[in-house]
């Protein structure tokens, strides 16, 4: 008698447990169409709140559609060269060349910290010419980063190469960073964590990371990156075809837009 009332507590068990597991949630957004229209862009966004396991989508087939992932790499490549030791520390500085660059902030000597806020190309293909192709294979494979392809050089395969990843695989991605779950020491985590700070507030703290694929046809602009807000976290992915210059302001504009509506950060 014992034996059955111990298996039907176990069953019992079971099936709360089974019952306490979330589906995930996929809601679609047409009314942000507005943001984009007035931006005058076409592209998509992937909004994810991680405490209620439900996406957010406008363009739900263009947010599962692969890109070059451009600057929004540079997370990536800030991990993996802290690891391998391809630079000391973020405070380490490396001379500019002297060549002209395309983005006058560039022209200067710069550390990590330093690189990542101008997103300055030329530090970060240095950084993946010092780890080489094999390591960086080796942690694309591990992390399962985007469709795994870094053909088209070490210092381009994200600029126009032939690395592609969605709007849904860069969330997966920041899912792991925030959760500590990638194959990185907690040192190199806590100091890309540090750098990709882009907005610090007595309510919220924004990380996240821009791109512009401006090599390849057509351009892509991104901002990938999350929000914490009282102990909760909120994850976004972002892609629009830039057709000018003027279009790269849409990426963030938007972003805040529906962060606003979503009550995430403030008005």
């Amino acid at each position: 008698m014992k034996k059955i009332v111990s298996l039907l507590l176990l069953l019992c068990v079971a099936v709360s447990c089974y019952g306490n597991v979330r589906k995930t949630k996929w809601k679609e957004k047409p009314s942000w169409s507005k943001y984009f229209q007035t931006s005058k862009v076409q592209g998509c966004i992937l909004f994810y709140d991680l405490q209620k396991n439900t996406y957010f989508a406008y363009d739900k087939k263009r947010v599962k559609t692969g890109f070059i992932p451009a600057s929004t790499f540079k997370i990536f490549n800030s991990l993996v060269a802290l690891e391998t030791g391809a630079v000391r520390d973020e405070n380490e500085v490396l001379k500019w060349n002297g060549i002209p660059q395309k983005i006058p902030n560039w022209n200067q000597d710069h550390d990590m910290r330093m690189a990542f806020k101008n997103s300055t190309v030329w530090f970060y293909q240095e950084m993946a010419r010092r780890i080489g192709q094999d390591r960086m294979q080796r942690y694309i494979n591990e992390v399962n980063y985007g469709n795994k392809n870094i053909g088209g050089g070490i210092d381009r395969f994200w600029l126009d190469g032939d690395l592609r990843t969605t709007a849904k695989e860069q969330i997966d991605f920041l899912i792991k960073l925030y959760r500590n779950e990638l194959p990185f020491s907690p040192r190199t985590i806590n100091i890309v964590k540090d750098i990709s700070i882009s907005e610090k507030t007595d309510k919220y703290t924004l990380r996240g990371k821009t791109g512009w694929a401006f090599d390849v046809t057509p351009q892509i602009g991104w901002w990938v990156g999350y929000v914490e807000r009282d102990g909760k976290a909120y994850f976004f992915a972002m892609n629009i075809d830039i057709k000018k210059d003027e279009d790269l302001a849409a990426r963030q504009a938007i972003t805040k837009n529906i962060l606003r509506e979503m009550k995430i950060i403030e008005p």
